[in-house]
């Protein structure tokens, strides 16, 4: 169990899941959770009140400020988006080296390799088009980086109210189509619980027996 965690981009749909399966947590197995957003509006709909529990309005890009932000934590998870994700994971991994903090989770995109087999990773592809490129840039910087990374590469997300996944690993073939986001924050949490886990692993998560040409609401 790490004492003190940062989630980036705590306001996006698995981060928020996240944080409420740790709240029970903060003051006892963890002892600060720090939220960082630039938008804390967006994290109204989380009960906040625990005295451990930090919100920080910061951009990731600003390195200076990431670095001091991150200083005396124990693990930092990252659930970003966009266009730059390569130039945030610089950041990140920047910051990280500057404050002397190791752990990462990090999430990234299933096909960021090319290692979808089939119909479904020439889906896969032509959906998410600049967004995959984006993915495999942030990818490339945190694998090429000296910290204690797990990369997660998630199928297509869905809101099923279940846990059940299976892991695939960097070089075998990706698995399935989709995943419930409640099934991603559940692999985060455990690794959380147990930061000895996984590191320098690039995983693999789906639901199994959901293979296909795409995610069973797109056919």
């Amino acid at each position: 169990m790490v004492k003190n965690a940062l989630i980036l981009g705590a306001n996006g749909s698995i981060a928020k899941i996240v944080v409420k399966q740790l709240l029970p947590q903060i003051g006892g197995q963890i002892t600060n959770l720090t939220l960082l957003v630039r938008h804390p509006e967006r994290l109204a709909d989380l009960d906040l009140s625990n005295p451990n529990v930090h919100v920080v309005q910061a951009d990731v890009t600003d390195t200076k400020q990431l670095a001091r932000i991150m200083t005396g934590q124990s693990l930092v998870y990252a659930n970003l988006y966009g266009a730059n994700l390569g130039a945030q994971a610089q950041s990140v991994v920047a910051a990280m080296c500057q404050s002397h903090v190791t752990r990462l989770v990090w999430i990234s995109a299933n096909g960021v390799y090319g290692e979808i087999p089939g119909a479904y990773g020439r889906w896969n592809q032509a959906m998410l088009g600049d967004t995959l490129t984006a993915y495999a840039d942030a990818t490339k910087v945190v694998e090429a980086s000296q910290l204690d990374y797990t990369l997660i590469r998630p199928a297509w997300f869905q809101d099923e109210d279940e846990i059940d996944y299976e892991l695939t690993v960097k070089g075998q073939p990706f698995k399935g189509t989709e995943v419930s986001r409640k099934s991603v924050a559940a692999l985060v949490v455990k690794l959380i619980d147990q930061p000895d886990q996984m590191i320098g692993d690039s995983v693999g998560i789906s639901k199994p027996n959901t293979d296909g040409p795409a995610p069973r609401w797109y056919r």
